[in-house]
């Protein structure tokens, strides 16, 4: 029973949550069967106890209806279908209930059909003030605002007023602006998908919408103006003019839009700042620095309240590498209890270990890192390409080389690490070795070195590398 979509779902909802399934399941209007709140709390009291205790069977919880009858696997089935019916008709409503828009554009339909025409003018003041204090404007806003129009054309019956002026113009205008901005935001994910893997995906009329517009003024359309400028940034990346009207963009729309739709835009600036990093274009470490403080201080990278533990070292990571050491122990001091509770412990520690190298405090990077044995394979990788780094620093040779054979011991038995990784890995082991291995003083093998590395694809953390052998020319 604990593999069944009713118990996968519950399991989902919290406190609040819970209760408010339960009025709605004891509501006549939506349920008139008391067996499906028996069956309900069955289920429920043993997601709350953690599932202590032996697999919840089909029989158990029969007997806890109280039919009085024989199990009877057919009933039982339809009394979970029926509760799986409930489950998800209350999901739907919840959604409902926070979209205004929806409940506005179905009141409309709703008074126009029972032709309640004492209605018809205060519906309609209801719908337009509705929409006109939503704060977000993205695609979807816009093709409520045009259902809202076209449902008051069928309520004013204009069909039969053909003297009058209407509201075409409007009903118009917000079909366009939600297909222009959703034909965009469709093509700038196509485009994004196939910088990483060859996928080809026919778009209907793209080349005609991008010239149309090309040609005309959409900047208050913030859906349309927004996208437009991620697909030119997509397209020409080596206009930077392209990248700063996109941010220009941002700092005035991105709070129209819902937290992850703008935090998934922001990454569209956010890649074109790391491709540009990648080129040897360094000024735009400091642009993905003033990208992700944004982020901070509107609140967008905290989806339901948490931060990735990703995006969290992402940010210390180039925070660090601008130098600013001040903020980065200020950031994970302030914003530590953002992260997911099962990853939080290890983030924390692997972070601060890197602002700990940074500031060349290596006793307490090794304080940090040699007794954590992180569940998480990539941080159990970066820690040990850190600790690496910090035994070199240190002249410590004998945990070094301890860690050389353990580092390949761990490689070698892990299954999950893709081969073509592990190489990366190994490569560091295996030319860091050889340095520490350089005759004192001997150019011409340290140049031999300094060649082999520079010819060898596939090494982590090469510029640390590199560097090392720089200091020994």
């Amino acid at each position: 029973m604990r593999s069944s979509k009713i118990y996968s779902i519950l399991e989902h909802f919290d406190k609040y949550e819970q209760n408010r399934f339960r009025k709605y399941l004891c509501s006549p209007y939506f349920n008139k069967d008391e067996n499906l709140v028996i069956l309900f709390e069955s289920i429920l009291k043993d997601i709350n106890s953690r599932r202590q205790k032996p697999e919840l069977e089909k029989q158990l919880l029969w007997t806890a209806l109280n039919t009085g009858k024989k199990y009877d696997d057919v009933r039982f089935r339809k009394y979970c279908s029926d509760l799986l019916k409930l489950l998800e008709g209350f999901l739907a409503q919840q959604v409902y209930e926070k979209n205004p828009l929806y409940q506005a554009t179905y009141l409309i339909d709703a008074v126009s059909t029972k032709k309640m025409e004492k209605l018809y003018n205060s519906t309609m003041k209801t719908a337009r003030r509705l929409s006109a204090q939503q704060v977000h404007r993205s695609a979807s806003f816009y093709y409520y605002q045009y259902e809202i129009e076209k449902n008051f054309y069928d309520l004013l019956d204009f069909e039969k007023k053909r003297a009058d002026r209407t509201n075409m113009e409007e009903i118009a205008n917000n079909l366009d602006y939600f297909y222009l901005a959703e034909k965009l935001r469709i093509y700038c994910a196509v485009l994004s998908q196939q910088y990483f893997a060859s996928q080809e995906y026919e778009q209907l009329f793209i080349d005609e919408i991008l010239s149309h517009i090309k040609d005309i003024d959409l900047d208050e359309v913030p859906p349309v103006a927004v996208y437009y400028q991620v697909y030119l940034t997509l397209s020409e990346k080596e206009e930077e003019a392209h990248y700063h009207k996109l941010i220009d963009l941002l700092d005035k729309y991105s709070l129209t839009f819902p937290k992850q739709e703008a935090l998934t835009i922001y990454y569209s600036a956010i890649n074109y700042c790391i491709h540009k990093i990648n080129s040897g274009i360094q000024k735009f470490s400091e642009e993905l620095f003033k990208v992700y403080s944004n982020l901070i201080d509107r609140e967008i990278i905290f989806i339901n309240d948490e931060l990735s533990p990703w995006t969290f070292k992402n940010i210390t990571v180039i925070a660090l590498r601008l130098g600013k050491f001040e903020w980065t122990e200020s950031f994970i001091k302030n914003y530590n209890h953002k992260l997911p509770e099962e990853s939080r412990e290890n983030a924390v520690t692997y972070n601060l270990a890197q602002l700990y190298f940074y500031q060349k405090r290596y006793d307490e990077v090794i304080q940090q890192l040699s007794n954590v044995e992180y569940q998480d394979v990539s941080y159990n990788l970066n820690s040990k390409t850190m600790l690496i780094a910090t035994y070199y620093e240190t002249d410590e040779l004998i945990p070094l080389y301890s860690l050389f054979d353990s580092f390949n011991a761990y490689l070698n038995r892990n299954r999950k690490i893709p081969d073509d990784r592990k190489k990366y890995y190994k490569n560091l082991i295996k030319y860091t070795k050889k340095i520490t291995k350089l005759p004192p003083g001997s150019k011409k093998a340290v140049e031999k070195l300094k060649k082999e590395v520079s010819e060898t694809p596939n090494i982590v953390n090469i510029n640390w590398l590199k560097q090392k052998i720089a200091e020994l020319e």
